[in-house]
């Protein structure tokens, strides 16, 4: 039987229709997006580089226990007080983790020489008035005139 079957007013308020169209049509994308997830063949996902791997297993992994905490509520039983709370949390960290990952690697790299270059041309001190004198016009090098 489908949802829509169970969704007969008489049976429920009605201030609350619209909420449960809402949530009817969230769960028919989320179940559209596990059977997307569930057709992605394994050796697919080991050809992605590991930190895109890491990524989707983490995302994978907080879905499946987001779902567990809707159930939990479904059943009237407290998903604070079960310990799926406490792994919520842990990926949580680990997506926090990844995440410092993947933005240390976007950083933008040091350029030693550009640095030493940029540094050098920033301290340039004009020379002194004698060397000045010594590299006056008409003391370079002479053309000659054809």
């Amino acid at each position: 039987m489908e949802a829509s079957d169970y969704t007969n007013p008489e049976e429920y308020p009605t201030e609350i229709h619209d909420y449960l169209a809402t949530f009817e049509q969230c769960l028919g994308s989320v179940e559209e997006m596990l059977k997307a997830m569930m057709l992605v063949s394994r050796s697919d996902v080991q050809k992605l580089e590991p930190l895109e791997q890491a990524k989707l297993d983490l995302v994978s992994v907080y879905t499946l226990n987001s779902l567990f905490w809707v159930y939990l509520t479904v059943q009237g039983v407290n998903p604070k007080e079960h310990p799926v709370k406490q792994e919520l949390e842990r990926v949580k960290t680990y997506m926090n983790k990844v995440k410092e990952i993947a933005e240390k690697k976007k950083a933008s790299k040091l350029d030693k020489g550009a640095a030493s270059r940029f540094v050098r041309n920033a301290l340039w001190e004009p020379s002194t008035e004698s060397e000045k004198k010594n590299k006056g016009p008409g003391k370079g090098k002479k053309r000659k005139m054809d």
